[in-house]
């Protein structure tokens, strides 16, 4: 087993003092790198320790020598130890959230000031306000200080959770351990002390007896804390239970059941007597105080909540070029019906598991909520996307609409016959290529996609579309033939001739989509060097590939930053390529690559992959095109109204881009060929009570409330995790919390029968406070302007 890396930072260097951000700075980076030890030589540093986010499996330890300054440990997150070898200045553990802190000395003001998790060790006293307003959640366990000493003033002050244990031993005061007016405003958690005290808020606070279970937690932690402050010897010292007593505070309706002075004894006693009429501002006020009745019901409200349940996109449907309705599929796993979440994809894709649960670079997930406006995890679409390869063909209904033809067996090209035959025509697909599936079957290396996976997903389109022609080079005279014999043609040949540079030497370059059809065909040699002139995506493919067929020195150059991004990016880093820029090429040398520098690539093998252009040169002069791409409406119809184009010979773009193209065109087909708007809602699409919206409108990332999240959530345990963690952006997830938070019980559910049910808001009782919207994860309430009628 490797020894953990251990990194020393100096809080002083040759210039003086570091300030705390660049000391903060320089911990984070060592984190980064790997370091799970950090010795810490303190020069008053301020938050030395916080918000370190490492995974946790790979817990931090933080030694700190010398002298830090306030707030060590704020933030701390779980997995963070932080030993100080001395006393530590104020705010110690400030806003703790799941630290442990261990401090070999005193420690002064504000100790645990807000903390929520994690626990503070002191071998020593402490001063004023310690334990203030400290937080309890009880998904996770309490937070936790321990002082040896006493302390100081104003202890536990507005505490609204934890436990703290002071033990009273060598105190600063040994008649008083907890300080003067400790537990004022406290109203949770508990404190265990050892020795007298001089009094306490009882009207927030109440002297409890300590149960056995308390005890026993009590002495086996005692002898815990005992044993990181290095003192196990007080054990037996610490441990009579006599010598301990125990302060709770009192409920809520242990206050409201006390006296308390009443609104007109406020006014007449305090008010009136100090401020008011005989008061020293009497003479400068003749407010009346008479009550008036406030009506902020119905036509009185200024704010009407609206249920705005479906209404909106979701961000990830929005983002997603195929329009897949992710959130509904997630409803469809909480409901129980994951084979139905599995299934509902192909009506929006015929390669469910191909393309999102390996190949698409998961747009929905960029744009997920949660990671867009709250800083977490995205939901992962990936494992409810794999599981689609076990889908099996959707029903078909009956042929008995128009004839069409489809240029082009790649992602785009099946996937506007698919949707054409989800509608009921009848499409039949040509294509170069000996095989279906055009560059995800042809060029995309295996370790992207299983070779399992795409066949039994070309095997299930098989099913659905029978007319399949392959190896069909067409040409002027075959494409007019086309056109006579069906209703409409769609052209979704892709994007095949390679982009080349004029350049000496150019005659041993290999274009990128050649290197890889060869590679899937296990006839392509490489040598030990390669260099890949073109560093997006494709050319990363290449390099992960050559990297497999023994290449051992891989460089990417490009003019410009790479483009790359996403696994293509990551799989090319692990394969040891090495990327390079701005460079410009010369020249193409026996010896490898020469820059307009001077320098030479050594490079056994060049492969060139800046971009691909279309093949046009079976279209007729009636199609239009600009610089070598087919011009095409917002519909994908062509100048042609007879001939759509779609995918890469429009535009390059990536698969969901080329699927999404063909469900759109595939709508404008069906729609002119049954001279009616279509219906998007098939069938089955009701089965599953999906209710798919025609409105482009993105909901507001601001409307979501992302806070009942847990934030450390960095991956999902399976399909329903993931459900379990989504938002349900714009669409109801019937959860009841605006029910529950509504102060006057205005919000009434109604069943509308089949499943079906509203949510509205009883004018009546309603108040237009918008608590409903501000706790409502899923953004359905609006709060609008009332404007009653008359």
């Amino acid at each position: 087993m490797s020894k953990a890396k251990t990194v020393h930072i100096a809080g002083k260097d040759e210039a003086g003092r570091v300030s705390s951000r660049i000391l903060e700075e320089r911990i984070q980076e060592a984190v980064r790198g790997g370091a799970c030890n950090l010795d810490i030589a303190a020069f008053g540093q301020h938050g030395i320790g916080g918000r370190i986010f490492q995974p946790q499996d790979k817990p931090v330890t933080v030694q700190i020598t010398g002298s830090p300054g306030q707030r060590t440990g704020s933030m701390g997150s779980p997995g963070t130890t932080i030993e100080i070898h001395g006393p530590a200045s104020d705010d110690i553990g400030w806003l703790n959230a799941g630290a442990e802190i261990v401090v070999h000395g005193y420690a002064t003001n504000g100790a645990c000031n807000a903390m929520a998790q994690g626990k503070v060790w002191v071998a020593g006293n402490i001063g004023s306000r310690g334990m203030t307003m400290t937080k309890y959640n009880p998904r996770f366990a309490h937070p936790e200080l321990w002082v040896l000493g006493s302390a100081g003033d104003y202890f536990a002050e507005f505490m609204a959770g934890g436990v703290a244990v002071i033990c009273g031993h060598e105190a600063q005061d040994p008649r008083n351990v907890l300080g003067y007016r400790p537990c004022v405003g406290m109203v949770g958690g508990k404190i265990f002390f050892r020795g007298p005290i001089h009094g306490y808020s009882q009207a927030d606070a109440k002297l409890i007896p300590i149960s056995d279970e308390e005890w026993t937690w009590l002495t086996e932690n005692m002898e815990l804390f005992l044993g990181r402050i290095k003192r196990k010897r007080l054990l037996k010292k610490l441990t009579v239970r006599e010598e301990w007593q125990c302060i709770a505070a009192r409920t809520p309706m242990e206050k409201v059941g006390a006296k308390r002075r009443s609104m007109a004894q406020f006014h007449r006693d305090v008010w009136d007597k100090e401020l008011g009429r005989g008061g020293m501002i009497g003479d400068l006020t003749d407010l009346d105080r008479s009550p008036v009745p406030l009506i902020t019901t119905g036509d009185l409200r200024r704010y009407v909540p609206v249920w705005e349940h479906r209404k909106y996109l979701a961000p990830c449907q929005s983002a997603c070029p195929t329009g897949m309705p992710v959130q509904e599929r997630w409803r469809l796993i909480r409901e129980g019906k994951v084979d139905e979440a599995v299934d509902v994809a192909l009506a929006f894709t015929p390669f469910p598991a191909s393309i999102c649960g390996y190949l698409c670079p998961h747009l929905c997930m960029q744009g997920c909520t949660k990671g867009v406006a709250g800083n977490l995890q995205p939901v992962d679409i990936t494992p409810l996307g794999k599981k689609g390869v076990s889908s099996k063909p959707p029903k078909l209904p009956d042929l008995g609409g128009a004839r069409v033809a489809v240029i082009g067996g790649g992602p785009a090209g099946i996937s506007v016959a698919w949707q054409l035959r989800l509608k009921g025509h009848d499409t039949w697909v040509y294509d170069l290529e000996k095989v279906l599936g055009g560059k995800m079957a042809t060029a995309i290396p295996e370790q992207r996609i299983p070779k399992e996976v795409l066949e039994a997903e070309i095997e299930r389109v098989r099913k659905v579309l029978p007319h399949v022609h392959l190896q069909q080079n067409l040409t002027h005279k075959e494409f007019d033939q086309l056109k006579a014999d069906f209703d409409y043609v769609v052209i979704a040949t892709g994007a095949q001739k390679p982009r080349t540079i004029p350049i000496p030497g150019s005659e041993r370059i290999i274009p990128a989509l050649t290197f890889l059809k060869n590679a899937k065909l296990d006839n392509q040699p490489v040598g030990k060097r390669l260099v890949i002139i073109g560093a997006g995506n494709v050319g990363c493919d290449v390099a992960t590939v050559a990297h497999r067929l023994g290449a051992e020195e891989i460089t990417l150059i490009d003019i410009q930053e790479p483009a790359s991004f996403g696994e293509e990016r990551k799989e090319a880093e692990r394969a040891g390529a090495v990327f390079r820029y701005p460079c410009f090429t010369k020249e193409i040398t026996p010896e490898g690559v020469l820059l307009t520098t001077g320098e030479v690539i050594p490079a056994d093998t060049v492969v060139i992959s800046i971009g691909d252009l279309p093949d046009l040169g079976f279209l007729p002069e009636t199609i239009a095109v600009d610089r070598g791409f087919v011009l095409v409406n917002e519909m994908g119809q062509t100048s042609d109204p007879q001939v759509f184009a779609i995918g890469d010979i429009v535009k390059p773009g990536l698969l969901t881009d080329a699927i999404g193209a063909g469900r759109k065109a595939a709508r404008t087909i069906d729609e002119m060929a049954s001279g009616k708007r279509p219906q998007v809602d098939s069938a089955w699409l009701k089965d599953y009570s999906i209710e798919y919206s025609e409105t482009s409108e993105r909901i507001d990332y601001s409307r979501m409330t992302l806070e009942y999240y847990d934030p450390r959530i960095t991956e999902y345990n399976d399909m329903e995790h993931c459900a379990s963690q989504c938002s349900s952006c714009g669409s109801c997830m019937d959860c009841g919390l605006c029910d529950a938070v509504c102060p006057t019980a205005a919000i009434e559910r109604k069943n509308l029968g089949n499943g079906k049910y509203e949510r509205v808001s009883n004018p009546d009782k309603c108040i237009g406070c918008g608590f409903c919207g501000k706790c409502c994860p899923c953004g359905v309430w609006a709060l609008v302007e009332n404007t009653p009628m008359g």
